[in-house]
């Protein structure tokens, strides 16, 4: 990886392995409106069932870089292991990326050796890490969405994923955060603002996703309102090195069908 290679000393030996293991689950991304599961949120997870925040505990400045790559590794050798049909939704970190064309060669080379078309990978801005510069983030999912694959930004509406991002990028996806989800068939101001959300997005033809629904009440609410694509709970959990399945009977239920 030539490329790789001029940034060799500022990404943090990103070639050099990580000094703890870590593994990935799954969680489905449902359509109700298609009634099927279009892809899986890879999801770290500590080997031995530990949480998200206890691997991420784990990350410094010294293996930040290292991290990133391995999990879109990882998630895509994993994904493809599992036989996971559509898309593959895996956050990563913007101010691991250095320089965008350098640090993707990893993933487009395990997504090469596996087979996994680049179509089929949407990356997650995540919310747990403050953008320091807004001209390398767009230059980041600029080069992506060049290359063929989605960008999403994640937990929109709370912490860093807030509206002035939208100043600067254009992502494919938004996904809702869940503090504007919960209970919203019944919050009168979360419904106001997530409907300006959902003409927002449809004004700036960005897809919406509905993150953390855990009530079938909740799953009605923003499926009657235009969001047909949700995550969450109330459809299935991730579950470690699996693909746990969504039942069928769940996008009737929501549609109101008996």
């Amino acid at each position: 990886m030539p490329g790789c290679a001029r940034h060799h000393n500022v990404c943090g030996r990103c070639d050099e392995p990580l000094n703890f293991d870590f593994t990935m689950a799954f969680q489905p991304l449902v359509d109700i409106e298609e009634s099927r599961v279009y892809g899986y949120e890879a999801l770290v997870r500590g080997t031995q069932g530990e949480s998200a925040a206890s691997v991420l505990a784990r990350v410094d400045g010294s293996n930040l870089y290292r991290f990133d790559q391995a999990c879109r590794v990882k998630a895509i050798e994993m994904a493809h292991e599992l036989s996971a049909e559509g898309l593959l939704s895996i956050n990563f970190l913007p101010n691991a990326v250095y320089e965008p064309q350098a640090c993707i060669q990893a993933t487009l080379a395990a997504a090469n050796r596996v087979g996994w078309p680049v179509s089929r990978l949407c990356f997650e801005i995540t919310e747990t890490e403050s953008v320091k510069d807004r001209h390398h983030l767009q230059n980041i999912v600029a080069s992506y969405q060049a290359m063929g694959m989605k960008t999403a930004l994640d937990d929109f509406g709370t912490g860093h994923a807030n509206l002035d991002l939208l100043i600067d990028i254009t992502p494919d996806v938004l996904k809702i955060d869940r503090q504007l989800v919960s209970g919203i068939h019944s919050a009168p101001r979360q419904q106001w603002i997530l409907g300006h959300i959902i003409t927002l997005a449809r004004q700036l033809d960005i897809s919406l996703v509905a993150e953390g629904v855990e009530t079938i009440e909740e799953a009605r609410w923003l499926y009657r309102h235009g969001i047909a694509r949700q995550q969450g709970y109330w459809f299935a959990r991730p579950v470690a090195e699996q693909l746990p399945a969504c039942p069928d009977s769940r996008f009737a239920l929501v549609r109101g069908e008996h």
